[in-house]
C-alpha cells in the first residue's frame, strides 16, 4: 500500500454528481493525501462510482459502506476509528460537494504539521464572513449560531460549526469517541469543545465556503435545533467533568 501520513474522510449520501470530481481534485494535490469515503447506503449509486475509482487508485482510495443514513457524527466517528487503526497522523473532515475547497487542504495540514496546532479549522468567520452563494438568511443563521456557541461555551473559535477540520492523531486518541453524543450539526461543536477542554491547541485558517452547485443539502431544522440546545448541555456537563492531559 502506498504510504501517507494524511487521510481525508468524506461522508456521502447521494453524492453521485460530486464524488468523482472531489476524489480526483484531492488526489491531484502534491502532498499525496489518502481518502476514506464513509458511504451511508446512497440509493443513487455513489458507492458504485467509488468502487470503480478504487481500481484506479487502489492504494489511496478507501471506503466503508454502512447500512443506511446514520448521521454525520457517527460517520466521522467510524472514519476516525478507521484512520487510527491504519496509522494516519493527520485526519481531515471534508464535504463531498466542493463547499470545502480541496486546495485548502495543504494549508490546514501546515497549521498542524509546521505551525504547532493540534486541530486546524477551515474557518468561514475568522476574517469576516467568507461565504459564497448562500441565501442571506442561512448566512446569518450560521454566523450567529457560531456567536451563540462562543457565548455559551467560551470557545475561543469564530467558526464553531465548521466541518472542514484537521485533527492530529493524538487528539483523536485522547478524546473518548464513545462519549461523543451528537450526530448532526452539533457534532462539530462537540468535537471542538472537547478538544479545547483537553487543552489542545486549535488554529483557525481562513477559507472561502462556497455553497454546493450539484446535489441536495443535508441541512434541516432538526439538525440546527440539536446544535442550539446541545451546546447548553455541553457547557453544563463540562462544569462537572474537568479534563487535563498528562504533562499539562
Amino acid at each position: 500500500m502506498q504510504k501517507s501520513d494524511s487521510i481525508v474522510i468524506i461522508p456521502t449520501y447521494n453524492e453521485r454528481e460530486n464524488i468523482e470530481n472531489i476524489i480526483r481534485a484531492v488526489f491531484a494535490l502534491e502532498h499525496g493525501f489518502h481518502i476514506l469515503v464513509i458511504e451511508d447506503g446512497s440509493p443513487d449509486g455513489t458507492a458504485a462510482i467509488v468502487k470503480s475509482l478504487q481500481q484506479e487508485f487502489a492504494d489511496r482510495l478507501h471506503m466503508v459502506e454502512r447500512s443506511g443514513k446514520l448521521g454525520l457524527g457517527t460517520a466521522y466517528i467510524a472514519g476516525f476509528r478507521w484512520a487510527l487503526a491504519h496509522g494516519y497522523e493527520y485526519v481531515f473532515e471534508m464535504d463531498a460537494d466542493f463547499s470545502h475547497n480541496p486546495q485548502d487542504l495543504p494549508r490546514l495540514l501546515r497549521a498542524c504539521s509546521e505551525e504547532g496546532a493540534d486541530v486546524s479549522i477551515g474557518s468561514r468567520y475568522v476574517s469576516g464572513v467568507n461565504v459564497v452563494n448562500w441565501p442571506m438568511g442561512r448566512v446569518l443563521m450560521s454566523y450567529f449560531a457560531s456567536r451563540y456557541v462562543r457565548i455559551i461555551t467560551g470557545l475561543p473559535i469564530h467558526d464553531t460549526t465548521a466541518g472542514f477540520v484537521c485533527y492530529r492523531r493524538r487528539v483523536l486518541q485522547t478524546i473518548d469517541l464513545d462519549a461523543i453524543r451528537f450526530k448532526g450539526y452539533a457534532f462539530q461543536i462537540e468535537m471542538k469543545f472537547t478538544a479545547h477542554q483537553w487543552g489542545f491547541r486549535i488554529k483557525e485558517v481562513p477559507v472561502i465556503f462556497i455553497n454546493r452547485e450539484l446535489g441536495t443539502s443535508k441541512m434541516n431544522s432538526s439538525i440546527f435545533g440539536e446544535a442550539l440546545f446541545g451546546v447548553i448541555q455541553l457547557k453544563w456537563n463540562s462544569l462537572f467533568h474537568k479534563k487535563k492531559r498528562k504533562g499539562k
